[in-house]
């Protein structure tokens, strides 16, 4: 190859963007290569549209700045031919890999495909259009980071896309810093692991600001280098990047839950590897597609094969109380019954399908009572729906089992605690139904989803200050959570298993928890009761699980949030506490607040809920 006569333009990445540039840039050669315009730059590579004699458009990518010494040069080589022995569709092929002039460069065929920079709408991307980019970006390095080798430089220019949507990496490990140890994966030792697993981290973080770009139009932080951005966010740096609610496009909550996980700025709150950002994007997608799919369709395999839940310790027994109930009342069968949160949920389930409502007389509506379920299906109806349970725990293993015990008592215990708080003439087990059914989408995720569940435990906890003296770093609520780990929300997923069961909109509203910032007016009607009633024992027992020295100020909150509402006062909740639990409550050294007053009755309220009762 002859010298080249760009290696001046080459470091400081000057580009030809004007008539003056492009006549400039007529006279620019890299050997045989005609350079035409520079595609992007960052402080790590450079990228180039170029032309080979035969007219075939090229994309040149090199390092920002020419290697100094020998060691260093050897070192960007090795490590792109190591990556281009790679081949997986979402991974860019490698011409050529060469030195001219003592520049290294990695060459790519761009015929057919454009960079993803040159495609992005001005005022961001569909979310839909934005994700599968992504999720297709995050499949080939996932692939790269699993054989050993990082990307070092995600930026919009430097993946390509077709008019097909096809999206490729180019540059990989183009932009990995040289390390002194670059042999082969199989015989490098936990140093260099570490520092692969870092870069790796980087390449996710790197990957989740250009996909806050393609959802929000612009670049992050008006930073266009990708890499300067990820140098500005913790730990390196104090800034953050979250989505603007005032973008010119919605961006959908479960995505922009997603996208904010990507680039928190608690580091112990992104995601950690390519796959796990890779399941969300394709847990949403799916959910989002018209086909269907992802979780909830995976949930509904695993319903079919598993069930909601499993029977809980002691089956043989209830088992056995039940088969001997003929001439009992039904009252007392539904107390053995709801001892079982699998074989009352089975119940519900059962005579709110389909079938036995069409079959039930018209009018009456959603079953919520286990007493009404065990009329309509009789003593075999359940007897056949307890043995129809799996035996605890289940697929579960020892951890994920003990996990889910301990929301179930956590459950019970909230459904409890809404019996002794609500207004005088609400069914109790309606009340107690419904603030079970509250935590249904917890319950399913932990039982069918147990380790993504644990993610999700991990993400709402709050974390340490980042400096002494500094609030604690807040966790991320229950639904937002579960969109960052499986791409629909925990409470949208009870939903869901709701709606299978054939309970209504009506009902479904029911299972929603009152938001946490909003507050609590008097309900207007008895749905709204029934929904502040359970939303208050849960978190209320939320409440009971924080640090000894937070529960009783947060014990208060409730009351200010819901006394007035429900017509209780601290003392209730008290008494609640001490009477609805299995046992007292355990919180040694903790001071009770001062009584509040009593709130006013509230008026013109129905108390019947003849309805749901029913």
């Amino acid at each position: 190859m002859p010298a080249p006569n760009t290696s001046r333009h080459a470091a400081d990445g000057a580009g030809a963007t004007d008539a003056a540039g492009a006549a400039a840039a007529a006279v620019r050669v890299f050997g045989r290569l005609q350079l035409l315009r520079l595609l992007g730059k960052s402080r790590r590579t450079m990228a180039w549209l170029a032309l080979e004699p035969d007219g075939a458009e090229r994309m040149l990518v090199l390092p920002r700045l020419q290697p100094a010494e020998r060691a260093a040069l050897e070192s960007w080589t090795a490590a792109v031919r190591r990556a281009a022995r790679l081949e997986h569709p979402q991974l860019a092929p490698v011409l050529e890999i060469g030195m001219q002039g003592g520049w290294p460069f990695v060459l790519h065929d761009l015929r057919g495909r454009a960079t993803l920079a040159d495609r992005m709408p001005r005022d961001g991307m569909p979310g839909t259009e934005a994700a599968a980019l992504a999720a297709q970006a995050l499949r080939g390095l996932a692939y790269a980071h699993e054989a050993g080798i990082s990307h070092g430089d995600i930026e919009p220019w430097l993946l390509l896309v077709s008019d097909a949507g096809q999206l490729q990496c180019a540059g990989l490990a183009a932009g990995t810093p040289a390390h002194e140890d670059d042999r082969e994966l199989d015989t490098i030792d936990t140093r260099t692991l570490r520092q692969h697993r870092r870069a790796a981290e980087r390449d996710v973080l790197a990957l989740g600001v250009v996909l806050h770009h393609l959802l929000g139009g612009a670049p992050a932080l008006d930073e266009p280098d990708v890499g300067r951005v990820v140098d500005r966010l913790p730990p390196l740096g104090r800034d953050f990047v979250r989505l603007s609610w005032s973008g010119a496009r919605r961006v959908a909550e479960p995505l922009r839950a997603i996208v904010n996980r990507a680039t928190d700025r608690q580091e112990r709150q992104r995601y950690r590897n390519a796959r796990t950002l890779l399941g969300a994007l394709e847990g949403w997608l799916s959910t989002e597609s018209a086909a269907g799919g992802g979780v909830l369709a995976l949930l509904g395999d695993r319903l079919r094969a598993a069930g909601a839940l499993p029977s809980a310790p002691g089956a043989p027994v209830r088992a056995a109380r039940i088969a001997g109930a003929a001439g009992e009342r039904t009252s007392d069968l539904a107390e053995v019954v709801l001892e079982d949160v699998a074989l009352a949920f089975e119940l519900l389930r059962t005579v709110n399908s389909t079938q036995a409502r069409a079959a039930a007389s018209a009018g009456h509506g959603p079953v919520l009572t286990v007493r009404r379920a065990i009329a309509m299906v009789g003593l075999e109806g359940v007897r056949r729906a307890a043995l129809g349970l799996r035996p605890w725990p289940g697929p579960l293993a020892d951890a994920g089992a003990a996990q889910l015990e301990q929301l179930l008592a956590r459950c019970k215990r909230a459904g409890r605690i809404a019996l002794a708080l609500r207004p005088a003439g609400y069914d109790a087990e309606v009340v107690y139904l419904v603030t079970l059914m509250q935590a249904l989408g917890r319950l399913v995720v932990q039982y069918h989803f147990p380790d993504e569940a644990q993610q999700i435990a991990r993400l709402v906890q709050p974390g340490p200050a980042a400096r002494e003296g500094e609030p604690e770093e807040p966790g991320m609520s229950d639904e937002s959570a579960g969109c960052a780990v499986l791409g629909a929300g925990v409470e949208a997923i009870g939903i869901a298993v709701a709606r299978g069961w054939g309970l209504d909109d009506t009902v479904c509203m029911l299972l929603r928890r009152l938001p946490l910032g909003a507050p609590v007016h008097g309900p207007a009607n008895d749905d709204e009761v029934l929904r502040a009633v359970a939303s208050c024992a849960h978190e209320t027992v939320d409440a009971l699980a924080l640090p000894a020295p937070r529960v009783a100020p947060a014990l208060q909150r409730v009351v200010q949030r819901y006394g007035r509402a429900l017509g209780f006062a601290w003392r209730d909740l008290q008494s609640a506490l001490q009477g609805g639990a299995d046992e007292p409550i355990s919180q040694p050294g903790l001071t009770m607040p001062a009584p509040l007053a009593d709130p006013a009755p509230v008026a013109g309220r129905s108390r019947s809920a003849s309805r749901l009762a029913s």
